[in-house]
């Protein structure tokens, strides 16, 4: 079971059928970064993270912005010269949606890492 791959995929689903509050289970730390990183670039309304003792939930508000979105594995590495193929392999066009990475400064898109000069793994794409 791959949870970011679960999540990223009921998000994908709900934006395509209209619903406009999505919840999503289990609450990680990760989650929250990756759905940080979309409210920012504007692909997702205010979320809320609801703690219990079986992992969490996020009530997610979805503002129809959401196209595709999903997970890229296996997990590339990527350096800063790199970015803009993986971008090209996965995004629609140039400037359209954002790739979605890891790095040691923590979970950002592809325009802020390149803006930070940092290089990063993979995680996932949305457009």
């Amino acid at each position: 079971m791959h949870t970011l791959a679960d999540i990223l995929n009921k998000l994908k689903i709900a934006s395509e059928k209209g619903i406009s509050t999505v919840t999503l289970r289990p609450a990680s730390n990760l989650t929250k970064d990756i759905l940080s990183v979309m409210q920012k670039n504007g692909y997702i309304g205010q979320f809320e993270v609801f703690e219990d003792k079986r992992g969490g939930e996020i009530k997610v508000n979805l503002i129809g912005k959401i196209n595709s979105c999903g997970v890229i594995k296996p997990r590339f590495p990527v350096n800063l010269k790199n970015i803009s193929k993986y971008e090209r392999r996965y995004l629609m066009g140039a400037g359209m949606g954002l790739l979605i990475l890891s790095t040691p400064l923590g979970v950002m898109s592809s325009e802020e890492a390149r803006s930070k000069k940092v290089g990063g793994v993979l995680l996932g794409y949305v457009y």
